[in-house]
């Protein structure tokens, strides 16, 4: 069986010779063959000269450069297209994700899991990080039409068929954690200690992750749009009760001045909630107009790899 270990890359000089020599040791106790597919998301740095000295001393290394930096979830897109393995492993460069798991992803493959999903302790997060991620995956598994796990992420096996079934999932506004659930097929998870980053500081920013919680709540549901209905009618039930009872005050006690106060507060926060609905409706056309233009989800720039890769693995 050949495994691919598909690795998106982001600025990752100062870790990347350290993360395949790790790697390469660790995958020597396992009886499979191997290729690693590098995915440079548009570095800044020497990641991608040193991904070429990799290929030149290690013959199972594959490389892609994108043109710019399409973000994490082109990346591994693109791992996957690129990737020839009868099962493939997605996993981080930073060492967070410790490639001594990897044997036991296959051996829970061999035992038939189309994926393994390793799912991360939050020991070593802060407080704040740990509610807040809690709260939001029990938001967003209320709202979202597959299962989302905290502590879930990018880290698993996928079997082939698996593989060709994410494939065939080629919107451009990716939420790969809700992909994953969505194909389904028999999936098995584990959990292991979170690690310490090696090198540098999370890509990830405050806004970024806010976004991408964002995208996670959008990308699977509808149900902001059908709140925004309910929302409305609920909102317009007030305002007749809200006339009836003017209007009886006025044939009861006549015409009454005061009032102006009432009317500015209600005014405004009517004016408020069509502003966040708006806005609700303009997510939804606006992830439309990306998903119509049909642009490609990455350029690659330069690699190493068969570029009708990307043509066999789809018709697989």
């Amino acid at each position: 069986m050949l495994i691919s270990i598909v690795v998106p890359c982001f600025n990752e000089e100062a870790v990347i010779d350290r993360f395949h020599e790790h790697l390469v040791v660790e995958l020597l106790t396992i009886q499979h063959e191997f290729e690693f597919v590098y995915v440079d998301d548009g570095s800044k740095d020497d990641t991608l000269s040193m991904l070429k000295r990799l290929a030149g001393t290690d013959a199972r290394v594959r490389y892609v450069s994108f043109s710019r930096n399409f973000g994490k979830e082109a990346a591994m897109f693109a791992g996957l297209r690129h990737a020839s393995g009868d099962a493939v492993v997605i996993m981080d460069a930073d060492l967070q994700h410790p490639p001594e798991l990897v044997g036991r992803m296959v051996e829970l493959r061999e035992a038939g899991h189309d994926q393994v999903i390793a799912k991360r302790t939050r020991d070593g997060d802060r407080v704040t990080r740990t509610w807040m991620a809690r709260g939001y995956y029990r938001l967003v598994n209320r709202l979202v039409d597959v299962e989302l796990v905290d502590g879930v992420g990018d880290f698993r096996l996928l079997s082939r068929r698996a593989v060709n079934a994410v494939l065939q999932l080629t919107e451009y506004n990716r939420f790969s954690k809700g992909l994953f659930a969505w194909v389904g097929f028999p999936s098995v998870t584990f959990e292991y200690r979170n690690a310490v980053r090696e090198e540098g500081r999370s890509k990830w920013t405050f806004s970024q992750l806010l976004n991408y919680g964002a995208d996670g709540v959008i990308s699977f549901n509808n149900k902001p749009l059908r709140a925004a209905v309910y929302l409305g009618l609920l909102l317009l039930s007030v305002a007749v009760l809200y006339a009836a009872w003017i209007v009886g005050g006025v044939l009861v006690d006549g015409v009454d001045t005061p009032g102006y106060a009432t009317l500015l507060v209600v005014m405004t926060a009517l004016a408020g909630v069509q502003m966040v609905m708006v806005g609700v409706i303009g997510e939804y056309i606006g992830r439309i107009y990306y998903e119509v233009k049909r642009r490609p989800h990455y350029l690659v720039q330069s690699t190493n790899v068969d570029q009708t890769a990307d043509v066999k693995d789809l018709v697989r």
